[in-house]
Formats: C-alpha cells, structure tokens, sequence
C-alpha cells in the first residue's frame, strides 16, 4: 500500500473552465455567503476557487494514492493564493502536480499544488492541497512540506481584531456538494461516514474554509473580497452538521505591504476545528 514517490512532481492538465455567473452564485448560497458582489454573480465567492480545479486537483492525490485507501483521506490543509479575483466570463485552464509524501506514525500526508490561469496566461490562483490518510504508514517519504503557516503564541496572546460566529445548516453538506462537485461519500452517507470512524457525516473541510472566507471579508476586508489576497487552513476536527462556528483573528504582521492576520475557527463546545488559519489582505 506505499504510496508512488516516483510520480512527485508529474502535472497534468485540467480541462477549461468558463466561469459562469450562475455556477458562481450557486456556490455562494451553499456556503451562505450574503455579500452582494457574491449573490448578484458579479465576482465569485473566494474558495470558488476549487470548482475549477475539484477533479485535476484530486486526480493529483489520487495519482500517487493507492485506491485502496481512498476512503480513509480527510482534508488536512489548504493554501489559497488570490492573484485575481474570478469573474463570469473567465476561462481557467488548470495543472497539478503531487508535490510531497510525508509518512507519519499516525498516518501519511499528500501535498498537491495547483495553479490555475486565465485564457491570457496570467495566474489567478495559486493553491496547495494536503490529504491525510488516517491509519496509512507504509511506504517512503519524499518530496516538499507545504508552505509553513503556524499560529503562534505570541500573536494569540494579544487582543483579537475580530471575531465572528456562524452556524452551519443541517442541510449544508448536500447544499454544497451540488454547488461544488465534492461528492465524497463521507459528507453525504452516514454509513459509509461511519464505517470509516466518523462521527457521522461531516461538513466539507472547504465549505467550512468558506465560511471563514466570509468571515474574513466581513471583518478584515471591510467588505470587499478582492482584497483577500492569501488564506489558509489547517483542519483539525470535523465540523458537524447543525454545529456553530466561532472565528476569531489577530493581527500577526505586514508583509509586502499587506496585512497578515492569523486566526483560529472553534465549534460550540470550544473544540479547535481549524487552525493556525493565515489570511492575508491588501491595503
């Protein structure tokens, strides 16, 4: 069940994507994004970002992945780098490549890195993917990590900058699998969640990353998600359907003459369920 190392590094392409505003829209009202810019179609959703490249980026995974394991991955991280904002009418072309292996005791971590540009050439989002595989520990390591985003203490002990609370719909999950293509049996089968150790069904890792992309915007983009220009995530527990969600942001630095914030996402009973969360946002 070792994992193909000698394929680190291989790209393949994805097919074209025309970003249509509808798709767009859809995508908001899974994720209950109320902003005007996202409901009226006019730009899309930040995490939308994935719907064009959902089947190239897995495909990625899946080409160093043995099959039998599949059932056992949960959304480790995600690393989403905004060079544009999408907007109707944009046509991507997306490539990935599996860039790491890293096996661990308690499991082995895939890091993917996907670049997607417009029909000119010019990149619009840059993402890395990493996949955990629960209970998988054979096989080498080989490879990059993904890019370091920790939380650290220091900038946890000042006072936040903001903070929001969300509550995630009992429906969520089938909502944002029709929106998004992501139609892992585990956020949508309770049998198939649970026979993999799962509480039960879960939410998406990205429909959660989503709601704290509108938290973001909300608190630190004064409304204006194109000047969301990096987010991350690190998912360290699932979230439930019905569950709430608190977000709550520091400010961590300046970099390039952008704002970095660092941020942490807890359930209703206090549980971590993202962390070491980095968004970073233009002036």
């Amino acid at each position: 069940m070792g994992f193909a190392i000698e394929k680190l590094g291989q790209w393949t392409e994805g097919p074209e994507f025309k970003v249509e505003a509808e798709r767009a829209k859809a995508y908001a009202a899974a994720t209950n994004d109320t902003s005007t810019a996202h409901t009226s179609g006019e730009v899309a959703p930040p995490i939308f970002a994935v719907v064009p490249i959902w089947d190239t980026m897995a495909g990625a995974m899946a080409l160093v992945t043995p099959p039998e394991v599949l059932l056992f991955v949960v959304h480790g991280e995600q690393d989403m780098r905004f060079h544009a904002p999408i907007t109707p009418g944009m046509v991507l072309q997306s490539t990935a490549a599996p860039i790491g292996i890293h096996v661990k005791p308690n499991g082995t971590s895939v890091v993917v890195k996907v670049e997607s540009r417009d029909q000119t050439g010019d990149l619009i989002v840059e993402q890395y993917m990493t996949s955990f595989f629960r209970g998988v520990s054979e096989g080498e390591s080989g490879g990059e990590e993904a890019p370091a985003h920790k939380l650290d203490a220091a900038t946890k002990a000042t006072d936040p900058v903001g903070s929001v609370t969300q509550k995630l719909d009992d429906d969520q999950t089938y909502r944002y699998a029709e929106a998004s293509g992501d139609n892992m049996p585990i956020h949508l089968d309770v049998e198939i969640a649970k026979q993999v150790g799962l509480p039960g069904i879960i939410i998406h890792g990205l429909c959660t990353m989503a709601f704290t992309s509108t938290a973001a915007v909300s608190e630190l983009c004064d409304g204006d998600s194109t000047r969301l220009k990096r987010l991350v995530v690190r998912f360290s527990k699932p979230v439930l359907p019905g569950e709430e969600i608190t977000t709550t942001f520091w400010k961590s630095g300046v970099e390039d003459g952008n704002t970095v914030y660092g941020f942490e996402t807890r359930n209703g009973d206090g549980d971590v369920v993202i962390k070491d969360g980095l968004a970073t946002v233009s002036s």
